[in-house]
């Protein structure tokens, strides 16, 4: 009787650096340095008033980009993007691996969709800068997302 190697089908508990999926030069990568360091989200922070009570909100920004994701994927329903945010990696680290509810992520859009269009749009223009560092890492992102 022939001897194989075992195959491991159940659980099993990887280590995750989330710092280490969002590698350098894809569109993931600079959309959320984008978004952490050229966009000005205070505005939008500034509406929240919860330093001595209620609940810990989620960051605009954290929403932003975990839709941003979605929407770049072609995943466009709220629970689609919410089990994105507790099953796949790339999501896990764009999102600092919270897993804010599907009903969070449909208020989000539908209370901030115009205002999140144009950020990326602001996102997209920035990455058009010729003779940016970024610029030349967002068009080769956007190529081999295209291809």
């Amino acid at each position: 009787m022939p001897r194989f190697k075992p195959v491991h089908t159940g659980l099993k508990l990887l280590p995750v650096d989330f710092d280490r999926q969002l590698l350098p030069g894809t569109f993931e990568h600079a959309r959320s340095y984008l978004i952490d360091h050229e966009l000005d989200l205070s505005a939008r922070e500034a509406r929240y008033r919860n330093d001595d009570q209620g609940a810990a909100a989620y960051a605009p920004a954290v929403l932003l980009k975990i839709v941003l994701l979605a929407y770049s994927r072609g995943i466009t329903g709220s629970r689609r993007i919410g089990a994105a945010c507790r099953e796949r990696v790339v999501f896990m680290a764009v999102s600092g691996d919270s897993h804010p509810h599907f009903t969070t992520l449909a208020v989000f859009v539908s209370e901030r969709g115009d205002w999140a269009a144009k950020l990326f749009s602001q996102v997209l223009l920035i990455c058009d800068r010729p003779g940016d560092v970024r610029h030349r890492r967002c068009q080769a992102a956007r190529q081999r997302q295209q291809g």
